[in-house]
């Protein structure tokens, strides 16, 4: 049968050369361009309107550059809250501003709660065998339902059992690393994500590593450089052949590299696991998941290699983060240093010289304020992971195919003027009311997503930012080095808005 419709293939495009005068070379480049026509021209009815600067076959890449986030912004006034982006020869829709944003993940959350193919991002997390890449589906709500079960069990909630004490045993730890720099110019950037990190090997490992354990080293090393590089890679995630071209597939290769790294530790770990696993006293994530693998009660199809993605995830997820969340911070206490006195004044009222605890967080509004703030005009994750729709559906005036590609624009939500007036400006009485208390969940506030995406951290995270930085600004100063010019506040885009690389001056107070 396959071979009588390739013979008749073979015919019919030899009728038509001899019919139409053509050469067979010639009308293969006819059919080449037609069918590159019909991709381009036939694209769904009454979609979102492209914005201007897409070119042929890269689409908007190089009209979005590499803060897309800004320029998809800065996009809004003239083409809207919904607009269509070509990426490469695919569309993708993105929704801008509070009202649409929350629409899609919050109110109408499943309709959009599936991924797309991303090859880059896929290819380090499994394909869909984690939870930040799957499609939707019971597989991902039971691995979400057992990751945050386990999670909550191994301290992640407020009272006893809690993680506080290991997240404040690590800020002891960060303090005292930070004091023997005495003063001098220095980039704590490394010190903070060895903080941050070893509180997540805690929960993963049941154990924490020293600051210089070699080990450990590559493993933070290996999750910032991943982070970096899956932006870096975008045009790979565009032409997934282009991986095989050297010069072009550096990222990929720097990925891939660093990624087997990581779950070779991992694989490591679930060994040894293995060999002194507790039935009755899981310790961390991995005997969570060892005990799953075997009782396979809570996550259907749970295998081994699942597990790790898992695991995988949990690093990434509360790592590069909280990291760059805290290194935010830092930063805008130090361009704002009437800011910071103010922080200082709260904490010595409150605090006095013993060290903060969560306890004390509702006794330091202006503290949580500062860090709402950080998290508003710097979302850790701008664009957030795209989404997929789980079915056709309408948006405003349009009408989204199922399985269309969708980016959530948090960045737009955090910087709209209707609700943030002066967007840019640092200013933590934002999130205070006319008594001076926290306003914890404002409108267009979303740095952690929302709906069934939302991230299954949220509460870990908010523990260990009140518990560092107060730590940190209980006990020192931070100021720019002499002569030095201010840090840049702009931001690097990866698999997290970063900032760029500063030095600081720490003076114990």
């Amino acid at each position: 049968m396959a071979a009588a419709f390739l013979n008749w293939i073979t015919e019919s495009m030899q009728n038509i050369s001899q019919i139409s005068g053509l050469t067979l070379q010639s009308f293969l480049v006819f059919i080449t361009a037609f069918l590159l026509a019909y991709l381009l021209l036939n694209r769904p009815r009454n979609m979102p309107p492209y914005p201007a600067g897409s070119v042929p076959v890269l689409g908007h890449l190089l009209a979005l550059g590499r803060a897309p986030h800004l320029k998809l912004t800065a996009w809004r006034p003239q083409y809207g809250d919904v607009f269509t982006v070509r990426m490469g020869m695919k569309d993708m829709v993105v929704l801008n501003g509070y009202t649409a944003v929350k629409d899609a993940l919050v109110d109408r959350s499943k309709l959009f709660a599936s991924r797309p193919p991303n090859f880059l991002f896929d290819s380090s997390f499994g394909f869909g065998k984690d939870i930040g890449t799957a499609c939707w589906g019971t597989e991902l709500t039971q691995r979400r339902r057992f990751t945050a079960t386990a999670l909550k069990n191994l301290g992640m909630k407020s009272g006893a059992g809690s993680i506080e004490e290991n997240i404040r045993e690590e800020a002891s730890c960060l303090r005292n690393r930070i004091a023997e720099y005495e003063g001098k110019p220095h980039d704590i950037a490394h010190d903070v994500t060895v903080t941050v990190a070893n509180v997540i090997c805690s929960m993963v490992f049941g154990k924490r590593y020293d600051y210089e354990d070699e080990t450990f080293r590559e493993l933070t090393e290996a999750i910032l450089t991943v982070a970096a590089d899956l932006s870096a890679g975008q045009i790979i995630n565009v032409f997934p052949l282009l991986r095989f071209v050297p010069g072009v597939n550096r990222a990929f290769l720097s990925v891939s590299g660093q990624v087997a790294k990581i779950q070779e530790l991992l694989k490591e770990e679930m060994a040894r696991h293995r060999e002194r696993l507790d039935r009755e006293n899981p310790r961390d994530f991995l005997d969570f998941c060892l005990l799953e693998l075997e009782q396979q009660e809570h996550v259907n199809g749970l295998t081994e290699e699942i597990a790790m993605y898992l695991a995988q995830d949990l690093f990434f997820a509360g790592t590069d983060t909280t990291a760059n969340t805290l290194l935010w911070s830092l930063l805008f206490m130090t361009l704002n240093p009437d800011i910071q006195h103010k922080v200082q004044e709260e904490l010595d009222a409150v605090v006095g010289e013993s060290l903060p605890t969560l306890s004390h967080r509702a006794q330091l509004p202006y503290v949580n304020a500062c860090l709402l703030e950080v998290m508003r005009i710097r979302p850790i994750a701008p664009l957030a992971i795209p989404h997929a729709t789980t079915e056709t559906v309408k948006v405003r005036e349009y009408y989204i195919p199922k399985g269309s590609q969708v980016l959530l624009n948090l960045y737009s939500v955090h910087m709209d003027p209707v609700y943030w007036p002066d967007p840019d400006r640092f200013d933590p009485g934002r999130f205070l009311d006319a008594e001076g208390n926290v306003i914890n969940k404002p409108e267009s506030f979303m740095p952690f997503s929302g709906g069934r995406r939302v991230c299954l951290g949220e509460q870990l995270a908010r523990m260990e930012l009140f518990l560092f930085f107060s730590t940190l600004l209980q006990s020192f100063t931070f100021k720019t080095p002499e002569g030095a010019p201010p840090p840049n506040a702009d931001g690097v885009l990866g698999l997290t808005l970063a900032p760029h690389s500063f030095q600081l001056c720490v003076t114990p107070r």
